[in-house]
């Protein structure tokens, strides 16, 4: 028996309604322009408190015109309502014959499991900031909808969800819709009734474990909301890739020399570079930029006690650099997260615009680290991993 399922009561966009999901952001500015531009963008009804009418109101203080925009986008035909539907999902690169592969649908959220003695066949891999939940599971009550989607690996059975899935695309024809992303990525959604292609997809997009790439903070909301599905895309391995997850921290507590000594003092090697600001091209080093042109290798100690989780480098960044040098919580306002779409040159930027004091560079975490932790039912660290290309939001809604 599958815990992959069709959705009940979808809405379809007919385009226009695309959108990056709420969480890609490293600057909120950025959310209140895509609005501003596209006013049918679903990131309105995502982030309606960055709208532009709506600056300077809390995030439930704005609630009300997001039920608003979702109603008015149901009504002016910016979506079309299906019933018991899977969705093919394929992602294109510009200028090139790359292609990524999901289905969208819905999955059993008591399947959700987040440690070795927790059964479930969906692993949730990653710590999580309870505020992100609150508001996601407050948007889900107030709108009735699930507007973004969890992204999914299938373990078991991912070579064959990836054909089979390639290949429906391919007799699909036309796309219902189509939207392109920031990047130039082309993102096409075709409907699939109930039927024996529909049965054939959900089969093997159910067919083994699945963890979850992006959306910990959604399908955690969809556990603390006591929704029984959550909406996801359920993708396979040979359609994404890790990009690197750094920092910006926008006030330091204390001097960069001071910071740097008592990293060494904590058995760090710290060293100068005299080159552009850029990632790391491995594990087992981070870069600092204090603006300036002041850039800085660091290894930082390991834990010889500890196991491959303790050790990844943003589980050692999150210890030894933002708590026990800069005395920061992982989730303190002056740090930023920024994904891989966001270039190491973006962030030395910020900081020699002012807009931050340290942008803290870290190689990706590599895909057999991900599964070993994921294997050991372990959790990552917080925002450790960037999968692209992600999935787009608005395209496909559930109805509650």
């Amino acid at each position: 028996m599958t815990v992959v399922h069709p959705i009940d009561r979808a809405w379809i966009t007919t385009g226009g309604t695309g959108a990056q999901n709420y969480d890609e952001f490293a600057d909120d500015a950025e959310i209140t322009a895509i609005i501003a531009d596209n006013p049918r963008s679903a990131l309105g009804i995502e982030m309606p408190h960055r709208a532009p009418e709506s600056l300077g109101e809390s995030f439930l203080d704005a609630l009300p015109a997001a039920v608003r925009r979702l109603g008015e986008a149901k009504a002016d035909g910016s979506y079309t309502p299906a019933q018991g539907v899977a969705v093919l999902y394929r992602i294109t690169e510009p200028a090139s014959e790359a292609a990524a592969y999901g289905l969208w649908c819905t999955v059993d959220t008591d399947q959700i499991s987040t440690s070795a003695d927790e059964p479930g066949l969906v692993i949730r891999n990653e710590d999580v900031f309870i505020a992100k939940v609150r508001e996601r599971v407050a948007l889900a009550e107030a709108t009735g909808h699930l507007l973004s989607p969890v992204l999914l690996l299938q373990t078991g059975r991912g070579e064959e969800l990836h054909a089979a899935l390639a290949a429906a695309t391919e007799a699909a024809g036309a796309p219902a819709a189509t939207d392109v992303d920031g990047a130039g990525r082309t993102h096409a959604i075709w409907p699939v009734p109930p039927g024996s292609l529909q049965a054939k997809l959900l089969a093997l997009a159910g067919g083994g474990e699945l963890v979850v790439a992006d959306g910990n903070h959604r399908s955690l909301a969809a556990q603390t909301g006591g929704l029984p599905r959550f909406l996801a895309v359920v993708t396979t391995p040979a359609s994404v890739a890790i990009q690197p997850y750094n920092r910006l921290v926008s006030e330091l507590p204390t001097t960069v020399d001071e910071l740097l000594d008592r990293l060494r003092a904590a058995g760090a090697a710290v060293g100068a570079v005299e080159e552009v600001p850029r990632v790391p091209g491995g594990g087992g080093m981070i870069r600092l930029y204090a603006g300036g042109g002041r850039l800085y290798d660091v290894r930082l100690p390991g834990d010889p006690g500890g196991d491959v989780v303790e050790n990844l480098d943003h589980a050692l960044v999150e210890r030894v650099v933002l708590r026990d040098a800069l005395g920061l919580d992982p989730g303190d306002k002056r740090i930023t997260y920024v994904g891989g779409d966001y270039p190491a040159t973006w962030l030395a930027a910020e900081v020699d615009a002012g807009r931050a004091e340290l942008a803290v560079l870290i190689a990706p975490v590599t895909v057999d680290e991900f599964v070993a932790v994921n294997l050991a039912r372990r959790k990552m660290p917080r925002k450790s991993t960037w999968f692209t290309p992600k999935a787009r939001a608005g395209l496909v809604l559930a109805q509650l």
